[in-house]
């Protein structure tokens, strides 16, 4: 598997490519099957890479109350975290949107500070995709303006990842930790 950078504004790949032929929508992430056949969406992505090693069980199987539970998590991450951090990283934001994005993001923090309070996943014992989907769009909270220091049980989690040997490794590959 071979990643390669895309500029959201330029719309460009590290190599020069054109994205939007691509993908149309111009989002990353997106997938190249070994076929050719693009996937694209975070939570389809992270389902389905997580299928191909049903032996590491980042995923519960599907049809059972856990998968849902899964996507259920998955969706709020994607629509109500991620999503909620665009504006932050625009600098043409107003700053009334700003702030009403930050305090949205931070009545989220505070729902999973609840829960991860409790147990050490999203879904109970067991990591999951979630919890790396959750990494890192968490991850960006520092870069938003948005202060984690009265969340120690989202900042336990974060260390939590961060210290799995492939999370580490992830990052080390993308230039986002030294070794």
């Amino acid at each position: 598997m071979e990643l390669e950078r895309v500029d959201i504004a330029s719309k460009r790949t590290q190599t020069g490519v054109d994205f939007l032929p691509v993908n149309p929508k111009g989002n990353v992430p997106v997938l190249e099957l070994d076929d050719k056949d693009l996937l694209t969406e975070s939570p389809a992505i992270m389902q389905y890479l997580a299928d191909l090693k049903p032996e590491c069980e980042l995923a519960p199987p599907n049809g059972t109350m856990a998968r849902y539970r899964l996507q259920e998590w998955l969706g709020f991450v994607n629509s109500d975290l991620h999503k909620g951090y665009s504006p932050l990283f625009n600098s043409a934001t107003p700053e009334l949107v700003r702030r009403e994005r930050q305090g949205a993001l931070s009545k989220y923090y505070g729902l999973l500070e609840k829960l991860l309070t409790t147990q050490p996943w999203l879904l109970g014992e067991r990591f999951s995709v979630a919890d790396a989907y959750l990494f890192t769009v968490t991850s960006w909270a520092p870069h938003a303006g948005l202060d984690r220091s009265r969340l120690p049980a989202i900042s336990a989690f974060q260390q939590r990842v961060g210290e799995r040997p492939h999370v580490r490794g992830a990052l080390l590959a993308e230039g986002l930790l030294r070794d």
